[in-house]
């Protein structure tokens, strides 16, 4: 922080001397153009020594020239550009003073008063140069009175001296103060164009590990999307269905999974076509929920070559120990539906973690309702956990649903509360003679106006399938 302060304070410095140069060159061409020209009014004030004065101009006049063609080699010290033009016409008026009677004293101290206060506004310099000015104009008074003023003193600081001290100091506080606020802009300045450079600086870094960090969960969608079973893989297997998916973030906790298994022949029946699907709402969303999902999707996939793994319930125990064994420390787990569809015997088997299934048939909303305990999440009873086998007769045109609670806990509505299972039931009812894809986009359509400009609350999964 110091090493940052000392180099704005060295910058401002060197600005202030910038600065300085500019304007201290403004009151030198000022000081060129005018002194000589002033000879007009010399000639109404004092046109006796008319001649000896415009010498005096001309000669000071030149020395400020001088010093303007000088300007490159000045840039180091641009009081010098401010200077000479105050000391050449503090000596020229010293001369002038000597000279006058009180009348034309008291006329030339007003021009000579206008002279500093003008030249004060633009000088820009330490202290010590106004007091070099004062110093050189007060011997220049002394010498000249001493040898040409036939006034007394009292005579001398009565009409014009002690005005033109006043003044004189006033001029010296003008210049310290403009010089001292001029550095404070200065350094204000820098310190705000360093602060936002520094903050432009911060934002470059924060952009770029916000794209890094957005790209490599853009790659971790496309991993994700990986492990979904392809829509081309469903369609072969269901005809009417639709699958409604929507992550609250790039990449998701929820995830969908399907298999197409043969039953293990019973008692020498044949063996049968069993379509496997489930929806999985894994803790949490985003990276982590995505992380988990992976996880369970391994797991599911190698269930399907486990033996011991006949029914819905079995995978879900299968998984909830795999999860135990896989996952000691971590206390996430996932709700779940898993539905092992028989479409030639018509027959449904279902087992839930948490999450129901609904199935409507002849208008009517029939809920198989889930063991209520989640899959993972509690390694030390793992073993105790048994979940439940659903057997269910199916009919035809019976529509079923499998579903995360993103939906229902989504918040909106005039008065910003959740949707609630409900009102999902009551709307599931009302579009049961669209088709299974227009029913996903009036699900789409009626989560869109329930949210309105809230955030999306959770990760949303409905599966509905038509038999």
């Amino acid at each position: 922080m110091s090493n940052i302060t000392s180099e704005i304070t060295k910058e401002s410095e060197h600005e202030l001397k910038l600065f300085a140069l500019k304007y201290h060159s403004i009151v030198a061409w000022v000081a060129i153009i005018l002194n000589p020209l002033w000879v007009i009014s010399d000639y109404f004030i004092i046109p006796g020594h008319i001649c000896d004065f415009f010498v005096f101009r001309i000669i000071v006049s030149i020395a400020i020239l001088i010093t303007v063609f000088s300007k490159d080699k000045l840039k180091a010290f641009p009081e010098l550009m401010a200077l000479v033009p105050f000391v050449g016409i503090s000596i020229q008026n010293a001369y002038m003073y000597s000279v006058m009677d009180v009348a034309e004293l008291k006329t030339h101290t007003l021009a000579y008063i206008a002279l500093f206060i003008g030249a004060g506004m633009f000088v820009i310099w330490k202290p010590v140069y106004s007091y070099i000015v004062v110093i050189i104009s007060l011997i220049a008074n002394v010498i000249f009175f001493n040898i040409y003023s036939s006034l007394h003193l009292s005579e001398i600081l009565t009409n014009g001296g002690f005005l033109t001290t006043s003044v004189a100091l006033f001029t010296i506080i003008l210049i310290n103060t403009r010089t001292n606020l001029t550095r404070k802009e200065i350094i204000a300045r820098l310190a705000l164009a360093d602060s936002n450079k520094q903050i432009e600086m911060k934002s470059k870094i924060i952009e770029e590990k916000n794209k890094n960090i957005s790209d490599s969960i853009n790659y971790a969608q496309r991993i994700q999307q990986a492990i979904f079973p392809p829509i081309a893989k469903i369609e072969k297997s269901l005809k009417d269905y639709f699958i409604f998916f929507q992550p609250k973030d790039i990449v998701s906790g929820d995830f969908y999974w399907f298999s197409k298994v043969m039953t293990t022949p019973e008692n020498n029946e044949p063996p049968q076509t069993v379509i496997v699907i489930a929806a999985i709402d894994c803790t949490g969303h985003g990276v982590p929920g995505a992380l988990m999902s992976i996880i369970g999707s391994t797991i599911l996939n190698q269930s399907v070559s486990e033996p011991k793994v006949n029914s819905p319930a079995d995978a879900l125990n299968y998984l909830n120990q795999q999860l135990a064994n896989n996952l000691n420390s971590i206390q996430d787990g996932m709700d779940m539906t898993l539905c092992a569809i028989n479409q030639d015997k018509m027959e449904l088997q279902f087992a839930g973690a948490n999450n129901s299934i609904y199935i409507v048939r002849n208008k009517e909303l029939i809920e198989i309702k889930p063991d209520k305990m989640a899959i993972g999440g509690d390694h030390e009873n793992h073993h105790s956990k048994s979940f439940t086998n659903n057997i269910i007769k199916l009919q035809k045109d019976d529509n079923i649903y499998m579903f995360t609670d993103g939906y229902a806990d989504q918040f909106g509505g005039e008065l910003g509360k959740k949707f609630k299972y409900k009102s999902f039931q009551k709307l599931l009812l009302e579009i049961q003679d669209n088709t299974m894809d227009e029913q996903k986009h009036i699900l789409h359509y009626h989560f869109q106006q329930w949210k309105g400009d809230l955030e999306q609350t959770d990760d949303i999964l409905i599966i509905g399938i038509r038999i």
